[in-house]
């Protein structure tokens, strides 16, 4: 079969949420409801713009499903709502095949992997904080919590858990006043989309909390964790799927815990939804204007895959996993039988050539910067990557020799404070 490209024809249709499933939203700590947006049963336009951003390649700035099967390839999974969806290489950043990869539309707590990828670098997990009442102002109503308490003192590893975990916006909110405040930590996390060239996001909010103006894409939010995968605290905490939390302390001390789970359901599992087998996170969000949304990186026979998927329609239970999992067994069927239709690019710093016109530069690693850049270039030329040695057991990660991950730079990452 010839390589070709197939546009979608459907066209998407106005996504809202029912009551019942705001409802268990809510019970699980998914949900963010922003008076402003609740229960419009719109996100956003109806339809994805004419014209895109074409940043990782010219295909991807096309309305529609963009793919190119070779002979023997596999036809992508019929059952396919969501606005917008992505499946790329983890590694060489090849992008297997997209929908509407550049539309921008509210992210929800997907937003967290940006603050998460900017913040976490800053803390040593055992520095404390005490919180004060100011740590937790302005936060959204609705906002979805893992139970922060004033005059109580929480170690970096603690609030990290919370924000990774029950994407807790009161942690989100204490880290940020760690940083400085929220107007800062926002300024810092559009500064650090604009260097890995997340063109299409626009912070407003640290947590992801819907707010007017606020908008990111599937392929953004894909950059976005390939980042932060790059990180062992990142990789730890997207990859945790329960730990113990502080209930009680007395005089500064936690004398009792509670467990707290994941609320990735292909992480950790559900009732009628098995947990992805060879899944290592990466972070899932609901609020009532976005819609769900989800990342997540896999791995299997040593390919590892992202894929991001974003506002799927309501009309079956978890339906942003399900998703989710069918691209990535597509995705990891069609290995070598797709010509890439774009890829991830490398941060503007890494790319002397990159430029927000320039979607289809790719990066040369250049001998000056050392024997790690030496060894890179012998992968060739593509865009940056990590290659990922993953150990799982019954689709949770398991350390397998000390080790998560194993990093294999393509691009030079330049240090951001104390390494994680």
């Amino acid at each position: 079969m010839p390589a070709s490209i197939a546009p979608s024809r459907k066209k998407s249709a106005p996504l809202s949420a029912s009551a019942a499933a705001l409802a268990l939203s809510c019970a699980l700590g998914l949900t963010a409801v922003t008076p402003a947006f609740a229960d419009t049963g719109k996100h956003d336009a109806d339809k994805p713009p004419a014209k895109m951003s074409t940043v990782g390649g010219e295909l991807l700035g096309r309305p529609g499903t963009q793919v190119r099967l070779a002979a023997g390839a596999p036809a992508l999974p019929k059952k396919l709502s969501a606005k917008s969806w992505i499946v790329s290489d983890a590694e060489s950043g090849d992008v297997l095949a997209a929908h509407n990869a550049h539309w921008q539309l509210p992210p929800a707590s997907t937003l967290k992997m940006l603050f998460a990828d900017t913040v976490l670098p800053k803390f040593p997990r055992t520095t404390t904080h005490k919180v004060v009442p100011s740590d937790l102002a302005g936060m959204g109503a609705g906002s979805s919590k893992v139970g922060i308490k004033e005059g109580y003192t929480y170690t970096v590893h603690d609030l990290w858990l919370g924000v990774f975990l029950r994407s807790g916006n009161d942690a989100v909110h204490v880290l940020s006043a760690m940083n400085d405040g929220v107007a800062e930590t926002v300024k810092e996390m559009q500064a650090h989309a604009e260097e890995l060239r997340a063109d299409d996001t626009h912070v407003v909010s640290p947590d992801g909390y819907d707010m007017p103006g606020q908008h990111s894409s599937a392929y953004d939010l894909s950059l976005f964790a390939r980042s932060g995968l790059q990180k062992k605290d990142f990789r730890e905490y997207c990859s945790t799927p329960r730990a113990e939390f502080p209930k009680k302390q007395k005089e500064g001390k936690t004398t009792e815990r509670f467990q707290i789970q994941n609320t990735d359901k292909l992480l950790t599992g559900y009732p009628g939804l098995p947990a992805y087998q060879g899944l290592a996170g990466v972070k899932n969000g609901y609020t009532s204007h976005a819609g769900n949304t989800y990342t997540g990186v896999a791995e299997r026979d040593g390919k590892v895959l992202l894929v991001t998927v974003m506002a799927p329609k309501p009309d079956e239970s978890h339906a942003v996993y399900r998703e989710a999992a069918r691209l990535l067994d597509w995705g990891f069927r069609a290995d070598g039988k797709v010509t890439p239709v774009g890829h991830l690019v490398p941060p503007r710093g890494a790319d002397p050539s990159a430029s927000a016109s320039d979607g289809a530069a790719k990066s040369t690693p250049n001998p000056a910067r050392g024997a790690a850049q030496a060894s890179a270039a012998d992968d060739g030329d593509r865009s940056g990557g990590i290659g990922i040695a993953l150990g799982i057991t019954g689709g949770v990660l398991a350390l397998v020799a000390g080790a998560v991950f194993v990093v294999r730079r393509k691009w030079p990452l330049e240090a951001r404070g104390p390494k994680s």
